[in-house]
């Protein structure tokens, strides 16, 4: 008699949406994760088909819910914006995250990080970056076929996918919007906002000063032309 195993049901299996990690070491590690994951989502603010999420955990294959990572940052093109307690691939037209980025932290073992990449290079990611802001290093790899290979020129970099230019200085890591536009942090963008806003208002102003001057000229010039005609004087023979 052969007994044949029944497959569980893929429907009940349960996609955890925490997988018990910290989002991040410390304060620096944060600070670049919000950075690079904001910008990305400003620079395709205008795009409802571009989804960009931070530290949110994607499973590649349904039915194993065992198999999962969480990149720092992913963008995926091609599925809309939108709450996600997890990234399904499955449920998303089998779209695979096609930029991801990490930040490496004093937590981070190697052992992990090469099971990153292997994951990141067998699922179908097309654009993987590795920053160490301790090092100050960016490393970058890119699809070719089924392989990720590293890019050797990476300061200057321009990303296919994502139009963004990086820079390596003595400060860190810089991004450069398709635009030529830095990304910057909330403070900065806040900053940068009431600027525009005094500038806006100052030009107001000056309008209105200068609107004000020509009505007091206007007023005087009447009050001029009514005095000359008072006096038997026509202004339009002067």
């Amino acid at each position: 008699m052969v007994t044949q195993l029944q497959s569980p049901d893929k429907s009940n299996i349960i996609y955890p949406d925490d997988n018990g990690e910290p989002m991040s070491d410390n304060t620096e590690q944060f600070r670049l994760i919000v950075w690079i994951k904001e910008n990305s989502e400003l620079l395709f603010a205008s795009d409802p088909n571009v989804f960009v999420a931070g530290d949110l955990l994607w499973y590649p294959v349904e039915g194993n819910n065992k198999l999962c990572q969480a990149p720092d940052v992913m963008v995926v093109f091609g599925r809309p914006k939108g709450y996600r307690g997890s990234y399904q691939q499955w449920n998303e037209d089998n779209i695979p995250p096609q930029v991801v980025f990490e930040i490496w932290s004093p937590g981070n073992r190697p052992a992990p990080m090469i099971q990153k990449f292997k994951f990141y290079e067998r699922y179908g990611v097309e654009e993987y970056y590795l920053y160490d802001p301790q090092t100050l290093e960016l490393t970058g790899w890119q699809r070719v076929e089924e392989e990720l290979e590293a890019i050797e020129q990476i300061d200057g970099w321009i990303s296919p996918r994502l139009g963004v230019r990086f820079g390596l200085s003595e400060t860190g890591l810089e991004m450069f919007g398709p635009s030529g536009e830095p990304f910057v942090s909330f403070v900065e963008l806040a900053q940068l906002r009431q600027q525009a806003e005094a500038r806006a208002q100052e030009a107001e102003e000056r309008a209105t000063e200068a609107q004000t001057l020509l009505e007091q000229e206007r007023s005087r010039s009447q009050a001029l032309e009514l005095r000359l005609r008072e006096m038997g004087i026509d202004p339009n023979q002067l």
